[in-house]
C-alpha cells in the first residue's frame, strides 16, 4: 500500500488532470496539458495552471477526505478547525456535527478512519506539497521570461513552506522548547511509486526547511506582479513569513516581515463598516484570498454555511458561533467591533455573511492586512521596543475604537487566558485585541500554542456543558491535547514510520 503522501503525488501529477484556475477567466483561458508532469510543467504559464490547481483546493470540498466533506474546505475550515478548539470562538451546540467533534477534542482516536480531521489536514498539506516540489524541480529547465519563471517557483517554495509549517502546528508541539521532538516526515524531491517513505523529522529539522523555503520564496517574488488575490504574491510570502517567525520567537524578523508585508501590500487598515461580511476580497485590507465564483460555491461545505444565519439554509442555526462572553465585555462601548456579535442573541456572530445567501456567495478571506499590524506589536513588544508596539496597536485601534489608549507596559502573560490569570501587562493587551480583531479567521489554538498558554472554558463564556472540557488539561500547554495523532495509511505505506515509536499519544499525555 503507497504512503498517503505517496499516492498523492501520483493521482495529482501522473495519473489525473489537475483542477484548474481559481478565476472564471483563468479557468476560461487556461491551456489543455498533458497527463504527464513534463507537460504540465514545460513551461511558466503551464506550470502556472498546476498553481492555480494548488489553489483551487485551498476552497474547494470534496476532495480531501472520503466523507465529512462538509467540515474539510481548506483553509478557512482549518482556521475554524483551530479557532473552535480555543476557549473564544463558541459553539452554541453540536448541531450536525461539523467541527463539534474538533471543539471537544474527540478526534485523536479515529485516526484510522479516512473521514476524520487527522487524513483531512495530513493529506490536503502533503498533497500541496506533491505539487510544489514537481513544480520546483522544474525551475532549471522552466521556459518563460525569468519574472514569470520566478513568480511560479517562488510561490510553490512558499505553498511548500506554508504546507510544513501548518502540518507542525497540528501534528507536533510547538517549536520553542520541544526542537528534538518529533515533527513530521519531509519530501523536498518529487515522488513515485518507488520513492522511500521518509521518518519524521524533528521540529528543529522541519523549521529550518521551512525557513530555507520561505527566504526563498521572499527572495523569488519581489519584484513580480500578482495575477490574482488568490495567488501568493511577495507581500504574502513576506507575512506567512512573519507568521512563522513568531513560532520561532525571531521577534525582530517577525517584526521586519510584518511591516515588509504591510508596505508591499499597498493594502490599509479598513473601518469596520467598510468590509462588512468579510466575503470580499476586493476589500483594501485583504492581502490573500479567494474569489468564488457561482460554479465554485461549496453550498453546505462551505465556511459561511458554518457561520451565517441569515438565508434559511445554514448549519450555523444549529450550531451557532459565539464570541466568549468575557472576551466581548473587554471592549469598550465605543468599539465598532461590537457590532460583529448581536447581544440579543447570545452573542451570535454578525462578522462573516454570505455576499449573497441566496446563492451561497461569498469570497474567502485567509490574511488581512489587520494581522500583520498585531503581529508587528507583539513582535517589538517583546523585542523590548514598547514604543513601536504601541505605534502599531494604536494603527490598528484608531480605526475600531476612537476613544482607545493604553498605557500598559511589559511583556508578563499568565499561565492561562481567564481573567484571573491576568497581568495587566502591554503584551497580553496586543493579544487580547488579537482574539477580539482575527475571531473566526486565524485560529486561535495556534496563538495558545505558541503562547504556552492554557485555556478555562465556562458556561458564563458561553459554552455548552458538553463541549467544557472538564477533566481535560486545558490549563496545561505541554499537554498533547492539541496535537492530532497521524493516519493509519500513513504508516501503512511508509515503512520507515512505526506506529509503535512515531504515533502521537492518542491521549492528552503519552502513556
Amino acid at each position: 500500500m503507497k504512503s498517503i503522501f505517496k499516492y498523492t503525488c501520483l493521482g495529482l501529477l501522473a495519473g489525473s488532470m489537475l483542477v484548474t484556475s481559481c478565476s472564471k477567466e483563468q479557468i476560461e483561458t487556461a491551456p489543455t496539458q498533458s497527463m504527464s508532469g513534463q507537460g504540465l510543467l514545460a513551461n511558466a504559464n503551464a506550470a502556472l495552471v498546476t498553481l492555480n490547481g494548488i489553489y483551487r483546493e485551498m476552497y474547494t470540498a470534496g476532495w480531501s477526505t472520503t466523507g465529512n466533506t462538509h467540515q474539510c474546505f481548506g483553509i478557512t475550515a482549518y482556521s475554524l478547525c483551530a479557532d473552535v478548539m480555543g476557549e473564544d470562538h463558541v459553539m452554541g451546540a453540536q448541531g450536525s456535527g461539523w467541527f463539534w467533534f474538533d471543539a471537544c477534542y474527540n478526534v485523536k482516536s479515529r485516526f484510522s478512519s479516512s473521514v476524520w480531521r487527522s487524513y483531512d489536514l495530513w493529506y490536503a498539506y502533503y498533497n500541496w506539497i506533491a505539487n510544489a516540489n514537481y513544480i520546483i524541480a522544474a525551475k532549471e529547465s522552466m521556459g518563460g521570461a525569468p519574472s514569470e519563471v520566478n513568480y511560479v517557483i517562488g510561490q510553490a517554495y512558499a505553498i511548500r513552506a506554508y504546507s510544513y509549517f501548518m502540518l507542525s502546528q497540528y501534528f507536533a508541539r510547538t517549536l520553542v522548547g520541544h526542537e528534538s521532538e518529533k515533527c513530521v516526515p519531509l519530501y523536498i524531491e518529487p515522488t513515485s511509486p518507488e520513492t522511500k517513505g521518509q521518518p519524521r523529522s524533528t521540529n528543529a529539522e522541519v523549521y529550518a526547511q521551512i525557513d530555507k523555503d520561505i527566504n526563498e520564496a521572499v527572495t523569488l517574488l519581489q519584484g513580480t506582479t500578482r495575477k490574482d488575490k488568490s495567488h501568493i504574491d511577495y507581500s504574502v510570502a513576506q507575512a506567512l513569513k512573519a507568521r512563522i517567525c513568531l513560532v520561532e520567537n525571531k521577534w525582530n524578523d517577525a517584526a521586519t516581515a510584518a511591516h515588509a508585508a504591510i508596505d508591499a501590500s499597498g493594502c490599509t487598515i479598513l473601518p469596520v463598516a467598510s468590509f462588512a461580511g468579510t466575503n470580499n476580497v476586493a476589500a483594501n485590507n485583504v492581502m490573500w484570498g479567494a474569489g468564488i465564483i457561482a460554479d465554485q460555491v461549496g453550498m453546505y461545505a462551505s465556511f459561511f454555511a458554518h457561520m451565517d444565519l441569515e438565508g434559511g439554509k445554514s448549519y450555523a442555526q444549529t450550531a451557532p458561533k459565539r464570541i466568549n462572553a468575557e472576551l466581548y465585555a473587554k471592549m469598550s462601548s465605543t468599539d465598532d467591533r461590537l457590532a460583529w456579535w448581536d447581544t440579543t442573541n447570545s452573542y451570535q456572530q454578525e462578522k462573516f455573511h454570505f455576499s449573497d445567501a441566496s446563492t451561497w456567495l461569498g469570497d474567502y478571506i485567509f490574511m488581512r492586512v489587520e494581522e500583520m499590524y498585531l503581529t508587528a506589536a507583539e513582535a517589538e513588544c517583546r523585542a523590548g521596543n514598547e514604543a513601536a508596539a504601541k505605534e502599531d496597536l494604536m494603527a490598528l485601534m484608531s480605526r475600531r475604537d476612537a476613544a482607545y489608549t493604553t498605557t500598559k507596559t511589559g511583556t508578563a502573560l499568565g499561565k492561562t487566558s481567564a481573567p484571573a490569570d491576568e497581568t495587566g501587562s502591554l503584551l497580553e493587551e496586543i493579544l487580547i485585541q488579537r482574539r477580539i480583531e482575527l475571531w473566526g479567521e486565524f485560529g486561535r489554538m495556534y496563538d495558545l500554542k505558541r503562547l504556552k498558554q492554557g485555556f478555562i472554558r465556562t458556561e458564563a463564556q458561553g459554552w455548552p456543558e458538553a463541549a467544557l472540557l472538564t477533566g481535560r488539561p486545558t490549563d496545561d500547554p505541554e499537554a498533547y491535547m492539541n496535537v492530532l495523532t497521524i493516519p493509519q495509511a500513513e504508516f501503512d505505506g511508509n515503512e520507515n514510520m512505526k506506529v509503535e515509536t512515531d504515533q502521537n499519544p492518542t491521549g492528552d499525555y503519552p502513556e
